[in-house]
């Protein structure tokens, strides 16, 4: 029987409490950490002449699902009762609302080195030590909304925009093209540069700040969070549009500038033995509410 990812405004207390308490475990046992790395090792860009299977490239969105779900499953391991809720960012909009409280998630950073110090997975309560990072930094960082030099989380019509393009993705399948759900959803590209060009996805990894920037931001746990809400958007996505699906149906052609670099629809994506096709449908593994 399916469970069920809910809205991480909606929690209980108590929901809150086991959750959290389920990834003190996974990170106590050393579980976490191999997520992080895994999501280190898969931060590839476009100018990387390799295969891109997590980020920048169709298969953003499978690989994330099924990276999902192998977190919750430990999850699960711990409590059969947790599920991976999600954070709406287009209702919970301000630094005190949903998710960001002291017995859920923690709040903001401190002004002079962002260090979380608020919530379960401060540096100081002792169980949420950064062992596995780009840099040497032990505490968790944010920077919400980014007072210095603010930056908005996106706004329902922006996710309708993404929402609304009924292609999945489209040639030549890497951070710059322009039409597609995925790369709008993704949030690359743009007539601006920098942050103000990121979009949807990317504009909340900037939002949040601190270790939300880069590939390490799977130490902050509102990744999980903010993915699966992104996951949802993708479900949303196949309901609207139920004859469209997962692009490149079938790989780029030799001399093609992306032939070996991205993952078509029915090509296994790594690290797994699983296609994105496999992953489209999951209605039997999980459902929102």
């Amino acid at each position: 029987m399916a469970y069920v990812r809910r809205d991480a405004g909606t929690l209980t207390r108590a929901e809150q409490r086991r959750f959290v308490k389920a990834l003190l475990e996974v990170k106590r046992r050393g579980e976490y950490d191999e997520f992080v790395r895994m999501h280190i090792e898969y931060f590839s860009a476009d100018g990387e002449h390799a295969l891109r299977a997590a980020h920048m490239a169709p298969s953003f969105l499978p690989w994330h699902r099924r990276f999902l779900l192998d977190l919750e499953r430990a999850l699960r391991r711990v409590d059969s009762s947790v599920t991976l809720p999600y954070w709406d960012w287009t209702r919970d909009r301000t630094t005190t609302s949903a998710p960001w409280t002291a017995h859920f998630l923690g709040g903001d950073g401190r002004r002079s080195d962002h260090q979380v110090t608020t919530g379960p997975f401060a540096y100081r309560e002792g169980n949420w030590t950064i062992k596995v990072n780009v840099t040497d930094r032990v505490f968790l960082t944010r920077d919400l909304g980014r007072p210095r030099n603010p930056i908005g989380l996106p706004t329902r019509s922006e996710l309708e925009w993404a929402l609304k393009d009924p292609v999945y993705d489209v040639a030549p399948w890497d951070s710059t093209v322009s039409r597609g759900f995925r790369n709008k959803l993704e949030g690359w590209g743009g007539s601006a540069r920098g942050s103000t060009a990121w979009r949807n996805h990317n504009r909340v990894h900037g939002w949040v700040g601190g270790d939300m920037l880069g590939g390490a931001s799977v130490n902050d746990p509102v990744f999980w969070l903010h993915h699966a809400f992104i996951d949802l958007q993708w479900h949303r996505w196949q309901r609207r549009h139920r004859d469209a699906g997962y692009l490149p149906a079938k790989p780029p052609r030799r001399g093609d500038r992306q032939y070996g670099r991205i993952v078509a629809r029915h090509q296994s994506l790594p690290p797994w033995d699983v296609t994105p096709a496999e992953l489209e449908d999951v209605g039997r593994i999980y459902r929102y509410a």
